[in-house]
């Protein structure tokens, strides 16, 4: 359950890509419950990319970032894409959504100060150094997208030997 894999991984634990998106669809799981029809996930995952580790829960936020500013406020709800590439030695990630973007700045998380996209940033640079891209942006149809590149790797570089 959700609640199991929050619980068993430290936010410094490594994962892998396709435990990370397992554990999206059980939250999502959770909040359909809530909205229904309104919140439409969309999932594009490299079967290349699975074993690849990153950082537990790195995602989750972002996910619950589409849910707050894009599924919320609009009455149709929205789409929410999840993507994972590999492309080359790197890791690509694209969490998107449909929703209003920043064009309401006041209701719309902020690039710099948002807490959400700050903790993904420092947990980014604490992971991988400058080996790493994030990127926050609305999109020109609408909706906001976030751009993680990170290394692939197949093993937790992270985990101290005792």
């Amino acid at each position: 359950s959700f609640l199991r894999y929050t619980l068993a991984n430290e936010p410094t634990a490594h994962v892998t890509v396709a435990q990370e998106v397992e554990t999206l669809k059980l939250y999502l799981e959770i909040e359909k419950m809530r909205f229904e029809d309104r919140l439409r996930p969309e999932w594009d995952i490299d079967p290349r990319a699975e074993k690849a580790r990153l950082p537990s829960l790195l995602l989750q936020p972002l996910v619950e970032n589409a849910i707050k500013y894009a599924v919320t406020p609009q009455e149709e709800g929205a789409e929410i894409c999840v993507r994972v590439r590999l492309a080359g030695e790197r890791v690509q990630i694209g969490v998107s959504d449909t929703g209003p973007g920043l064009q309401g700045e006041r209701h719309a998380p902020s690039l710099s100060t948002g807490v959400g996209l700050t903790n993904i940033r420092e947990r980014l640079v604490q992971a991988y150094g400058p080996d790493q891209r994030f990127e926050a942006r609305s999109t020109p149809a609408g909706g906001f997208s976030v751009e993680i590149e990170i290394p692939f790797q197949l093993e937790d570089v992270n985990r101290e030997v005792q």
